[in-house]
């Protein structure tokens, strides 16, 4: 990575740890999702790199410093988010789809990771196991507006962002 992407690399981690503090102050945090924005902004922003580090990353170090994910469902976090920012970035940027299909695919293939770790990773560390599937049945119902806030503000950023960073990179004012 160039010097500039690991700033917004990290600046989109230091989001990560600030951002839920901010929703679960207000007792919103479970149901928004808030931690997901920054993992999917970064890949969406600046590639599927910086989005799988923002992802497994964020999870850890906010689990580390404040105990928000508690361990184990950290380590199931960072397989979700590091899905959500290496395929949104894969998708949208390498691959060019489009953004709705690509928070779309991102988001199926995080929560299914989320469950793949939580049926596997979970009894191996002495927890109850998590079903594969529950993620994306009961697990995305409660966490629907989590999903449609994503919906909303990825685009939205994506579209304001891709011309402020095009010109920082440019080493521009923007």
């Amino acid at each position: 990575m160039k010097t500039r992407q690991l700033i917004f690399t990290a600046l989109m981690i230091a989001t990560g740890l600030i951002l839920p503090l901010a929703f679960h102050a207000v007792g919103l945090g479970r149901t928004f999702l808030p931690m997901h924005l920054p993992a999917l902004l970064a890949g969406f922003l600046l590639g599927p790199a910086s989005g799988l580090c923002v992802g497994l990353a964020t999870p850890l170090l906010s689990s580390l410093l404040t105990s928000q994910p508690p361990l184990p469902m950290a380590l199931l976090m960072m397989g979700e988010l590091g899905i959500y920012g290496l395929f949104g970035g894969l998708l949208y940027k390498k691959w060019r789809f489009g953004v709705y299909p690509s928070i779309i695919i991102a988001i199926v293939l995080g929560r299914f990771t989320y469950g793949l770790l939580g049926a596997s990773l979970l009894p191996l560390l002495g927890f109850e196991a998590i079903p594969i599937f529950a993620l994306l049945t009961v697990g995305l119902i409660e966490a629907l507006p989590g999903v449609i806030l994503q919906l909303i503000v990825v685009p939205l950023a994506v579209a304001i962002g891709e011309q402020n960073i095009a010109t920082l990179w440019q080493g521009r004012r923007a």
